[in-house]
């Protein structure tokens, strides 16, 4: 079992910065393949941002260029900093850990991200 404990968000304008960290209590953080997932009500939950075990990175074209995500894997920690914020990143951001081996996939409680002046 994998718990992961988000925190970061919060009420910000339009333009500004806010950075999430999410804490994974695992054994072997640096084999997980680590991601920031966002929903608004009545949509999907979309794929942000990822970041593999090797360090590779991808991301949803809309905050390309605009967010950036990172691992300490001393640290057991994923983070997403995001600069630049407009009023549609909105959403409640979910961090997700994924086993690539086994396939599954483990998800924290949500943290809230408002965008709005």
């Amino acid at each position: 079992q994998v718990q992961l404990v988000e925190s970061g968000g919060g009420l910000v304008q339009p333009g500004g910065s806010l950075r999430l960290s999410c804490a994974a209590a695992v054994t072997i953080f640096s084999g997980f393949t680590m991601g920031w997932y966002r929903q608004v009500p009545g949509k999907p939950r979309e794929l942000a941002a990822r970041i593999f075990r090797d360090g590779a990175t991808y991301y949803m074209d809309s905050v390309k260029d605009r967010f950036t995500i990172s691992r300490d894997n001393a640290k057991n920690t994923v983070y997403l900093q995001m600069n630049s914020l407009k009023p549609e990143d909105t959403a409640v951001y979910f961090c997700n850990a994924l086993n690539p081996v086994r396939g599954s996939n483990y998800w924290g409680q949500g943290t809230q991200v408002t965008v709005s002046s």
